[in-house]
């Protein structure tokens, strides 16, 4: 019988943080991507070729976005795709900083149904399956309850808090930062922050695997507009994100809406 997709991911994520680890601290190859794309490193090769060869020959038919695998339209026809970040937080890993991740998802019909984020130089793993619970290491965790501003702590870049995202008035928030939008993500949906937010257009592969684990775990997630994130998109770009606790996520759009 196939594994389900949450059991191949997680196994798949499993041995590609054992990849991750041998390049880590240990000088890895580096090149500039060019243009604002940043960093890759012979790691980020290495984990995208062995998540490509093992979960496209257990799902053949399902498609596949990466970031370090060039776009094929082909995965817009797909019912099923791949969404995958070898390593989220290249920047991190190159530092020899322990903040990197690698995340990989499934989308159906562009609703993530699947999830495993894992923090190789952690050993730490998070999961989510839709309609389930989100898990860290196989426990159950939970988002924060937090429904007001006051006292909310957030994971953010210092630009975020720009005064032109914020018709309403810049919220008075306690702001941490983590490199990974993926780990982000998993902070927030195991109550360790009260949610996370970005602006900017966000790659899908960055937060498709956090962003289910997040709304697994209780918390509210959409766009920086308040809308639904979808996936496998043509451009596999997001409107931003916004994960926080429900009455968070409501008292924050307040402030973001004219």
């Amino acid at each position: 019988m196939p594994a389900r997709d949450l059991d191949l991911l997680s196994q798949a994520v499993t041995e590609a943080g054992r990849i991750a680890m041998r390049f880590f601290r240990a000088n890895p190859q580096v090149w500039d991507k060019g243009g604002e794309h940043g960093p890759v490193t012979e790691a980020d090769l290495a984990v995208n070729s062995f998540l490509k060869d093992q979960l496209r020959a257990a799902r053949p038919d399902y498609g596949w976005l990466s970031e370090e695998t060039p776009d094929d339209a082909a995965r817009l026809s797909c019912q099923r795709v791949f969404i995958v970040d070898p390593i989220d937080g290249t920047r991190a890993f190159i530092a020899g900083e322990t903040n990197f991740a690698i995340s990989v998802a499934v989308a159906d019909a562009g609703e993530v149904i699947a999830g495993a984020v894992l923090l190789p130089a952690k050993n730490r793993l998070y999961t989510g399956e839709k309609g389930g619970v989100a898990r860290r290491d196989g426990a159950v965790i939970t988002a924060s309850g937090l429904d007001r501003l006051d006292g909310a702590h957030v994971l953010a870049t210092k630009a975020n808090m720009a005064t032109e995202y914020w018709p309403g008035g810049v919220p008075d928030l306690q702001r941490s930062f983590r490199t990974s939008l993926a780990y982000r993500l998993c902070l927030a949906a195991e109550g360790r922050y009260d949610g996370m937010l970005t602006f900017r257009p966000t790659w899908e592969w960055d937060i498709a695997a956090g962003a289910l684990i997040c709304a697994c775990a209780g918390a509210k997630v959409t766009d920086r507009r308040g809308a639904p994130l979808r996936f496998n998109r043509p451009g596999a770009q997001t409107d931003g994100v916004l994960a926080t606790a429900a009455g968070l996520h409501e008292a924050l759009m307040h402030r973001l809406r004219p």
